[in-house]
């Protein structure tokens, strides 16, 4: 622009608010942002609307309500994604905690050996104060990483 005329922000065009909600909603599913960016993808897709109708007014306009319902969507819905997906992302470890293992060696109390847990080895600590014999059956009561802690039936 010459220098004797003021700089005016102009609106963007509706499909580059409908693109550029589009980018974040893909954004959003390639990196782990934990549900952030897909709330401002939702945001720029409504602004993209309303200016396809002509409803979206001049760009600071467009930039508020691009603003207001980004941070309205992600207070109105992001806590309930985010307790729908925690809960089916469990890993089930905590789940072995009751389940019955098979010692396949003796175990002496405070010791290690090997368990057969959902048809699986595994490392079993006999935290019982009687020995375990090979072939009996066990509890698991506490799971530390890659190790289950046991006690005799």
């Amino acid at each position: 622009y010459p220098p004797h005329q003021p700089y005016i922000i102009r609106p963007m065009t509706w499909w580059a608010w409908l693109a550029a909600g589009l980018v974040l909603l893909v954004l959003e599913l390639v990196t782990p942002s934990g549900f952030f960016i897909m709330f401002f993808g939702l945001g720029a897709l409504t602004v993209g609307l309303l200016a396809r109708f002509d409803l979206a007014g001049a760009a600071w306009l467009q930039w508020l309500i691009f603003t207001g319902a980004s941070v309205g969507y992600l207070l109105l819905f992001r806590g309930r994604l985010q307790a729908r997906f925690e809960s089916t992302t469990a890993s089930g470890v905590d789940t072995m905690v009751g389940e019955l293992v098979m010692a396949r060696e003796p175990i002496a109390p405070g010791a290690t050996g090997r368990v057969e847990l959902r048809g699986s080895q595994w490392t079993g600590r006999n935290t019982s104060g009687s020995a375990i014999g090979a072939g009996q059956r066990c509890r698991v009561v506490g799971v530390d990483g890659l190790e289950v802690s046991i006690q005799p039936e």
